[in-house]
Parts: structure tokens; sequence; C-alpha cells
């Protein structure tokens, strides 16, 4: 029996990463029914504000649900929201058995469906592939753990650890399909935070666009257009960059009181600690306030060592190019106050895989040194 839960559990798995690009701010959920040994029906949450999971596989049913085992990747919802509750919609269908990866970490579930269908008489079961679960929803996870969004830096740089030249040019350290891979990154995230030095000196649009995305359903993909965030303490961004002139939702983010006028289409917010500074943590739970789940920060060495010695940063993914750009290049990272080896940060790597002519190293942050 256990092996048959994780056979139809991975087939939902597979279901739910369908909505990788898609189900935001939702969590990304798969389901499937089966009946005497037989697959009935399959469904996947696709977006937000349609059918989740359970009823899309309810709905691929044709007959009767009566007796049958529901794999979920996530706990059915046992409140009402856009859509009524999933667990019970199963209820009603028949369903005798559910089988789910993980409990719903949202507080308005937390347990709840569960309860509600071993009290309708369900036998219940969970924990299956429950860390494989987990792997497709780190933000959604995070965000109702921490109050905080799953942040990912993404770098690149050659070989010898260098990003830039002296004079600031980077482009392009890699090749057309490591750019490519992070138009993914940018159209699995809820929000994209870059600086003010970035905006100047490449004049980054920071969208996502389907020619570069290589999927079947880009052009749906796009239309969600992640919410790009620009940190400028100063509000010294001009009303012409391209980032906060193009259509989609931007925040420009400063310490300083806001000026009069506008800055092109940018939501103006002041977010500054005791410093002077903007406060990066308070910045991320506005983020995830406003049901960001995954935050992707593409930005200089500078900003991106703030967020990583703040302690903010869940994952690294990083692009190497098989380059040499020399030693008065600029770093991978600013990182100041390291002097010592206690001072290291530990990353534990994931993954490595090469992406065209490049190498991308997936990296979880452990923290300093112990």
């Amino acid at each position: 029996m256990a092996e048959l839960d994780e056979f139809y559990m991975a087939r939902a798995l597979q279901l739910a990463e369908r909505g990788l690009y898609t189900t935001e701010p939702n969590p990304r959920v798969g389901c499937v029914l089966v009946r005497d040994g037989k697959i009935i029906g399959e469904g996947w949450h696709q977006r937000a504000g349609e059918g989740h999971a359970e009823v899309e596989a309810l709905a691929d049913v044709d007959g009767s649900v009566q007796g049958a085992t529901a794999y979920v990747t996530l706990e059915p919802c046992s409140h009402q929201g856009k859509t009524g509750p999933c667990c019970d919609a199963l209820i009603n269908a028949g369903v005798a058995r559910i089988v789910a990866a993980m409990q719903d970490p949202n507080p308005l579930v937390a347990g709840r469906g569960f309860e509600r269908m071993q009290n309708a008489g369900i036998e219940v079961k969970f924990g299956v592939l429950e860390a494989q679960a987990r792997a497709l929803n780190p933000g959604f996870i995070t965000r109702m753990e921490t109050g905080l969004p799953y942040v990912r830096i993404k770098l690149a740089m050659s070989v010898d650890g260098r990003t830039a030249m002296d004079s600031g040019e980077s482009q392009w350290i890699t090749g057309p399909a490591a750019r490519s891979d992070v138009q993914k990154l940018r159209a699995r995230s809820s929000a994209i935070i870059t600086g003010v030095g970035t905006v100047l000196h490449d004049n980054p649009s920071m969208t996502v666009r389907a020619e570069q995305l290589a999927l079947d359903n880009a052009e749906e993909i796009v239309k969600r257009q992640p919410l790009r965030v620009v940190l400028d303490s100063t509000f010294k961004t001009p009303a012409s960059a391209n980032i906060v002139s193009l259509s989609g939702k931007i925040w420009l983010v400063g310490a300083q009181s806001q000026p009069s006028e506008s800055i092109g289409h940018a939501e103006l917010k002041t977010i500054a600690g005791s410093d002077g500074r903007i406060d990066l943590n308070a910045l991320l739970k506005e983020l995830a306030a406003n049901e960001c789940n995954e935050v992707l920060v593409e930005a200089g060495a500078v900003l991106s060592g703030a967020f990583l010695q703040a302690g903010l940063v869940d994952e690294l993914v990083i692009y190497m190019a098989p380059k040499l750009l020399g030693s008065s290049a600029r770093p991978l990272m600013c990182l100041p106050g390291m002097e010592k080896m206690a001072d290291q940060v530990n990353l534990e790597i994931t993954d490595v895989r090469s992406v065209g002519e490049d190498w991308r190293i997936n990296a979880i942050v452990r923290g300093p040194q112990e």
C-alpha cells in the first residue's frame, strides 16, 4: 500500500508542477482520484480564482467517485475563499480515503480539513512524499510559517568569481540558455527586487518575456508580470527609466520623505529603519502581506550582500560562465566585516547542472560557520 501511495502521489506532484508559473498567490497543488487500482480523475490548480486541484479532478471523473481514494499534494482547504471548501467537495462526492503529501501551513486550514474529513468517516493519511511537496511550494510555505517570502538571489559570474569589469560593463557574462533560465526564475516569482545602481547603470526592464521563456504556454504566463521593486533610498530613479515607465505594478522604495511628483508608474513607499536606510526585513514583511510568495533579487554586489548579511536569503542561484575576468573585475558579492574563517557563510549545494555553455549552481543558505 505504501508503494502505491507514493506512486499515485508522484503523479499528483507532476500535475501540481503544471501550475508552477500560474497559480500565484496560491500554492501549486495536484490531485489524483483512484478506484479499484485505476486512475479515474486528475486535476491541478491552474489559476487563482479558478477551481482547486480537487474540484478539477472531480470534474474529470466520468461516473461515480464513491469509494475512491484521493491523492492530493496539500491538505484540502476547509475555508471559503474565492472558491468553496475542497474538503466538503470530497466528502459530498463520497471519497472513502484521502492521502495528502502535507498539512496546509495556512492558519485558516492547518489540520481543519483533515479533521472535517475524519469526522465524515473518511480515512486520512498524510506525509507521503512531503519533502517533494514542500519543494514545490517554498514561497507559500515560508510565507505561512514565518510571515516572510522565500528569497532567492540570482547571480552571474565568471569562473574566477567576477560579475562585471571594473568599469561596470557586464553584458553578457552568460549565454542565451542561462538568460532564458533566468526568465523562468522571474516567471515563478511574485516580485523582483533590484537596486537603483542597477537601474542607473543597466536600465533594465525586469520583465518576463515570452520569446525567452521557451515554454508552450509562455503567452499565458507573461500576462501575470511579477511586482517590480526598486530600492532607491533617495528617490533618484529617473521617470524615463524602463523599470518605472513600462506597464505593470512597480514599487519604488526609499528611506526618505517621498518626492511631491510621481516617478513614472511607480507606487512610492518609504520603509526606513532606525539607521536611516531601507529596512530590508520590513520590506519583505510588506511583500508577504501583499501575498508575495517567492521573491527574486537581481541586484549588484552591495545590495545582494546586504540581504545575505541580514539573514534574509533562503537560496542562491549562481550562473557560472566559462570565462575569466581578472582580479580587477567586480566581485560576486560585497560582505564587509568578514575577517575570520568563523565569519564564513555556509551553503548547501542542492543542484549543479549545465545550462547551455554555462553552469547553474543552486545553494541553500545555512548561515554563519558555527
